[in-house]
């Protein structure tokens, strides 16, 4: 694809993810194995939508795959939803 759509860029736009994941618990699991990938730098959960989702910060390029892999050992999906917070 490109490099916009298959990394997360560093910097304050982050890159949203939908999920399956519904309860609090399950997301903060998710976000705690998303902690720790080399360069991200915060996850921020959105629990006030149907299906949730999560913004993903980064202090260098990580790839949306690596990201993918460590919520699909939750036992949860996470799928790229926007390029860019807007």
């Amino acid at each position: 694809m490109s490099l916009i759509s298959d990394n997360i860029i560093p910097g304050s736009n982050g890159r949203v993810f939908g999920t399956d994941a519904v309860e609090k618990k399950e997301l903060e699991c998710i976000k705690k194995r998303i902690l720790g990938l080399d360069g991200i730098k915060s996850v921020e959960l959105n629990l006030h939508i149907f299906p949730r989702e999560f913004t993903v910060y980064t202090s260098k390029l990580v790839s949306v795959k690596d990201v993918e892999k460590q919520v699909k050992t939750t036992g949860f999906h996470a799928v790229p939803t926007k390029d860019f917070e807007v």
